[in-house]
């Protein structure tokens, strides 16, 4: 049974899984470049909201390498070994939160898009993902056969996105991004590093050193203390993010039963979580409540376990007009540069575009010798000072009937209010 189940099948020389060790904790020269590269194409993800750029700078990156080596060192009591991983994992986090910092300096999309912010914020499952991701890497490691698992370990213990994201609280100045990337990057670390250090001790990799029965309590108690030290506030924010999860949800309860139901059409909605007291900010198409009603609404927001909760229903017309002219204005902000070109493009078109069917059917009653009128306008000249606009009429006419040209242009000239006028005749071929 325990054959079944043993991690000594299968695994790899020790000497080799070492020697592997030591040679990709290094950051000089090519292993540099291709760290600077992966934060540069995790950066670019962030900043453009694509999961696929960000998941192949997770790929490449070659930040798994010391911290690995940080746990194998702590687990066999090779301090030289783990004052070279820390060395070098202090040079690579050095490098890419200057390299991702000046990289969101530098552009002009500074909004926090949704893959950045995602880092912003680390719970206990962060916890869990970067344990058993670290597992999962370091037995890999101890194969002969590799496998499969490295690229998604690679993917699942995320350490270039949160770094980006250190790097763009920096360039924003925004030190709440800051600390809350950097701390979901040290939990990352610190985990993987625990999980390493657990498996080789299982493993039984032979110390370096002779043991020492009172170093190694103080290495146990060091670790432990660090594991406090990074469970509780993960704790602290999974339990803050199920809150407000709870909030939300009893909100959409309260709104879907109260007001949705009876057929309230609600035109305006903003819930503030983080202010204390926390609001919830309504608006209607058209009904109207009372101070007493609205009073009422507010006592039963605890039947629904909203609590420390103040409901503002907005019914005045200039608190209504201000907050559709916010929403108007947000809007427009959000004008994407593609509407704008398509919204350019049609007021050319109506610029030169001549559909006046009136003046059609008066030049067929007044000038019946003139046939297939067609009537456009074209820009004359253009990139030049002396750039106009003239209106062309094309026309055909009969053999044997004449047109008055010049009275048919100043008829043109007083109906359409226009001096640039040029008549072309067309030939009948």
């Amino acid at each position: 049974m325990f054959d079944f189940i043993s991690l000594h099948q299968g695994e790899e020389k020790r000497e080799s899984v070492l020697e592997n060790i030591k040679q990709s904790i290094s950051f000089r020269g090519s292993n540099l470049w291709i760290l600077a590269c992966a934060i540069v194409i995790a950066s670019v993800g962030l900043n453009v909201n694509s999961t696929a750029v960000v998941i192949g700078a997770m790929l490449i990156s070659p930040l798994m390498g010391p911290i690995v080596g940080a746990g194998f060192a702590l687990a066999v009591f090779d301090f030289e070994l783990l004052k070279r991983c820390g060395k070098n994992l202090l040079i690579a986090t050095i490098v890419s939160l200057v390299v991702s910092a000046i990289y969101f300096f530098i552009s002009p999309f500074k909004d926090a898009q949704p893959e950045l912010l995602a880092r912003t914020s680390p719970t206990i499952y962060d916890v869990l993902i970067a344990f058993f991701g670290g597992l999962v890497g370091v037995i890999a490691l101890t194969r002969v056969e590799k496998g499969n698992p490295i690229p998604g370990v690679a993917i699942a213990t995320a350490l270039m996105p949160p770094l980006c994201t250190a790097g763009y609280g920096l360039a924003m100045g925004n030190f709440s991004y800051f600390f809350g990337a950097f701390y979901l990057y040290s939990i990352n670390c610190f985990f993987i590093c625990i999980a390493t250090y657990f498996i080789v001790r299982y493993l039984k990799y032979t110390p370096v050193q002779f043991k020492n029965i009172r170093f190694e309590k103080q290495i146990r108690y060091g670790i432990s203390f660090l594991l406090v030290l990074m469970i509780v506030p993960s704790f602290y924010l999974a339990y803050n993010l199920l809150k407000e999860k709870q909030f939300h949800d009893n909100v959409s309860k309260f709104i879907e039963n109260e007001f949705t139901s009876n057929g309230y059409p609600i035109i305006f909605k903003e819930i503030k979580y983080n202010t204390s007291p926390k609001k919830i900010e309504l608006a209607f198409l058209s009904k109207r409540f009372s101070n007493e009603e609205e009073k009422q609404l507010n006592h039963r927001l605890n039947q629904y376990q909203i609590f420390n909760t103040s409901l503002i229903i907005k019914q005045g017309t200039q608190d209504l007009k201000k907050e559709i002219l916010n929403e108007l204005g947000t809007q427009n902000k959000a004008l994407s540069e593609k509407d704008i070109i398509i919204n350019n493009l049609q007021n050319e078109i109506k610029e030169f575009k001549f559909d006046d069917t009136e003046t059609y059917k008066e030049i067929g009653i007044l000038f019946p010798e003139a046939k297939n009128v067609s009537i456009g306008k074209f820009l004359l000249f253009p990139n030049s000072d002396s750039a106009k606009i003239e209106t062309v009429v094309l026309f055909h006419h009969q053999e044997k009937e004449e047109i008055d040209t010049l009275k048919l242009k100043k008829w043109l000239i007083q109906k359409l209010s226009t001096n640039n006028i040029k008549l072309v005749e067309l030939d009948k071929n």
